[in-house]
């Protein structure tokens, strides 16, 4: 008994076999779930896939969090970091009806159990991990590393909640875990809810022993009260003294969350580190060889049970010593002391809402973009810096998302430099450390999220996503791709959770990419990398999206797109710089809801024939040297009929059938033409656009320009000049490609070659570029 609570050790008990039993049967049986004939090699499943070894803790965590959430009536979720602890989770659901609620065919029954147990790593069934199909998750289970940023970003903004966390051992030694213990210093007690982390230590990862469980104890508290939190310890192999010590350390880490929520500064917020033998309860020895306790407990403790009889006998002895006679009925319903301790209705953690976002979402107030767009009297005539135009847009979207607090921008240490400043008008930096006079903006309720970890990063916005909430993540581009793993593991989570109609969609994942290559030149090769747009367009169309705006307004129509769109990854790249204006914010309107269009005003077509070469362009420095190569080209030959094609989304570059957003060929070729020259001057590598455009008629006549690995600290024009992008080598292009241009304008051709030999001498002398580029203005 803890102080004033007593506690049922019988029932925790009953649901732990119960789960334990359950979580066995779904890596071994297909039929006889109850056992209730001798065990036969035809009852067995042909392929034994799954994890046992962290099952049975997680299991134990599972039937505590269960007796926490019915006694105090707590609005809690758990994220289970454990990697493929699929077995325990689906169990746990399934005995708290929550699986049946959404999957009504398998019922909680003996029929319902043969087909949990039947579908787990089955063909057409459920993943081994914790997946979006399992209730109650936020959180896939292959994401080693990520499971405390998700809880962190799941608690902000929701004062009522508790989010337990089990971070395996295993888990617990990657970069991105390490990282994410510091979240606690962003943690406001008054309007955050709590995190538990759950330190799960069983010893063993696939085949080695695991860091901090090898570590003396004492120097593991020092680890991590300097992380600052206070570690209550749960030790043992005896089901009744773990469960006895669980459920004391469960109530004692309740109260000190309490007091933690009373108190004034930084709280001290408290932590569990259970250790518990790996494979618990499962074969202590398999072919004379140790098994519970060690990493051999890690997958299958018993490989061949259908070809070696004494594993046969050896799983039924196993699985009968849960004694499942007493744990299910005769008609496979869990008995009465099983559920004794389950909370009911939405408090179940298969059933909170939060883990299922979509239906806590309240839609962002993403204000007019006439109060923010910039004047365009005519293209090109002015400069603005693009995301300090949308930094006022979203910090109105901040501000008038105070009330519900259902906004957030996260970005390692970048929020000021990438121009978005205007939100500490609204909003501070969450901070809960230490404060000096010389800090700026630093406020205990703040909704900006900076950390130099993009991991963290990326598993608070997600884990606010999730749970129903919006967010912006703001990165220098070259560095965003510290979380490629992480965003493929959401994307594919997106993707399944679209095709279960239990699942509401969720806020989209939105990235803000800038500080970008070709205004990289001061920092370096370093710092030059476009490549995350290529990394993301090979996932699954259904999800991805990707968007170049070429100017201020185009960024505001795409942000407002964005911030209000559901279940997407989407990935802007916008400059910071200042940069021209070429559309009005109606026409940018028009021009991003096609996603590709001609800008007649910048090029020379009369409409009576098809043009002699096409001019095209994605991202804001390719547009301006597209510009610049077409008033070249309409000075120096006058009788050339210039198409420039601006594209916004660089999915309209596929066929329809590949993207919902692609073109159809008609559409393609009536942009693009089917046998006419395309000159492409794009933000990034450039065969990706010829991958995403190899299928289209004129793929021949397809000339892409950018992005070819050639980085220094040099000038902004030399940057497009060493990777072929600047203007005078597209004027060359047009030249090369034209039919008839190469004799004819070959002057001409000698002319921007030589404008770029002058280029190189000059920079050289005077460290900057030529007065005609720094100074040029479209004059068209």
């Amino acid at each position: 008994m803890t102080k004033d609570r007593p506690i049922d050790l019988a029932a925790l008990d009953a649901h732990w076999r119960a789960a334990n039993y359950l979580s066995a049967g779904q890596i071994y049986l297909m039929s006889n779930p109850l056992l209730t004939e001798p065990l036969a090699p035809e009852h067995i499943k042909p392929r034994l896939l799954g994890h046992w070894g962290t099952s049975p803790g997680l299991n134990l965590v599972h039937t505590h969090l269960n007796r926490l959430i019915k006694d105090r009536e707590l609005d809690a979720v758990c994220i289970w970091g454990p990697g493929h602890g699929g077995p325990a989770v689906l169990a746990n659901s399934w005995l708290d009806g929550s699986y049946s609620q959404v999957y009504p065919d398998v019922g909680r029954d003996a029929a319902g159990m043969a087909e949990l147990f039947r579908q787990f790593s089955f063909p057409g069934g459920v993943p081994s991990h914790v997946a979006p199909e399992t209730p109650g998750s936020i959180h896939e289970g292959g994401e080693l590393g990520y499971s405390l940023a998700h809880a962190y970003g799941a608690a902000f903004d929701n004062p009522g909640l508790l989010v337990t966390c089990v971070i395996g051992d295993g888990e617990a030694e990657t970069g991105p875990l390490a990282a994410s213990w510091h979240a606690n210093k962003f943690l406001d007690p008054v309007h955050d809810g709590a995190v538990l982390p759950i330190l799960h230590l069983n010893g063993y990862k696939i085949a080695n022993p695991t860091v901090l469980s090898r570590i003396p104890e004492a120097e593991l508290d020092s680890l991590l009260t300097g992380y600052g939190y206070e570690p209550l310890h749960v030790t043992g192999s005896d089901p009744d003294k773990v469960h006895h010590s669980m459920a004391r350390a469960m109530d004692h880490a309740l109260e000190r969350i309490a007091e933690c929520k009373r108190s004034k500064g930084r709280p001290r917020w408290p932590m569990i580190v259970l250790r518990t033998p790996k494979g618990w309860t499962g074969p202590a020895e398999v072919d004379g060889l140790p098994v519970e306790g060690t990493w051999r407990a890690h997958q299958v403790p018993l490989a061949n049970v259908r070809e070696n009889p004494e594993h046969l006998r050896q799983l039924e002895a196993w699985l009968r010593s849960y004694r499942p006679d007493e744990l299910f009925d005769a008609e496979g319903r869990p008995a009465d002391q099983v559920l004794a301790c389950v909370p009911r209705g939405e408090l179940r953690l298969g059933a909170n809402p939060h883990a299922n976002g979509g239906l806590l979402t309240r839609a962002l107030p993403v204000p007019p973009l006439e109060h923010f767009a910039v004047p365009v009297d005519k293209p090109g005539a002015t400069l603005h810096e693009p995301t300090r135009v949308l930094g006022g847009l979203l910090a109105q979207v901040m501000a008038d998302s105070a009330e519900h607090r259902n906004f957030r921008v996260v970005g390692p240490d970048e929020t000021e430099s990438n121009r978005l400043g205007a939100l500490f008008e609204v909003t501070g930096k969450a901070w809960q450390a230490e404060v000096l006079k010389t800090d700026e903006h630093l406020s205990s309720d703040g909704r900006v999220m900076e950390i130099l970890s993009e991991h963290v990063c990326q598993g608070w916005l997600e884990g606010y996503n999730l749970t129903g909430r919006h967010g912006l993540f703001s990165c220098y581009e070259a560095f965003v791709h510290i979380v490629d793993s992480m965003v493929n593991q959401h994307i594919k989570w997106l993707k399944t959770a679209r095709q279960l109609p239990w699942r509401a969609p969720v806020p989209s994942l939105n990235y803000l990419l800038t500080s970008h290559v070709w205004r990289q030149d001061h920092n370096g090769f370093s710092h030059q990398d476009p490549g995350f747009v290529d990394h993301v367009l090979n996932k699954s169309p259904d999800v991805v999206r990707v968007y170049l705006p070429p100017d201020a307004n185009t960024l505001l129509s795409v942000a407002d797109h964005v911030l209000r769109s559901r279940d997407y990854v989407n990935v802007i790249v916008a400059g910071k710089q200042p940069c021209f204006d070429w559309l009005t914010l109606e026409e940018a309107r028009a021009h991003c809801a096609r996603g590709a269009g001609i800008w007649e005003w910048a090029g020379t077509e009369d409409g009576t024939r098809e043009p002699d070469v096409v001019l095209a362009c994605a991202g804001d420095v390719p547009t301006q040297e597209v510009l610049a190569a077409a008033a070249l080209l309409r000075s120096h030959l006058p009788d050339l009929a210039v198409r420039v094609v601006n594209i916004v989304d660089l999915a309209k570059l596929l066929p329809h059938e590949e993207h919902p957003h692609g073109m159809a060929d008609l559409e393609y070729d009536a942009l693009f033409t089917r046998d006419q020259p395309v000159i492409f001057a794009y933000h990034g590598y450039p065969w990706l656009i010829h991958r995403l455009a190899y299928r289209r008629a004129g793929h021949a006549n397809l000339h892409v320009r950018g992005y070819k690995e050639s980085g220094t600290t040099t000038t902004p024009f030399d940057m497009v000049v060493r990777n072929d992008l600047d203007r005078y080598r597209l004027v060359m292009d047009v030249i090369d490609r034209v039919p008839g241009l190469a004799t004819r304008a070959a002057s001409i051709r000698q002319t921007m070659a030589d404008s770029r030999t002058r280029h190189h001498a000059w920079i050289r002398e005077h460290g900057t570029d030529l007065p005609e580029i720094a100074d040029w203005t479209w004059t068209g």
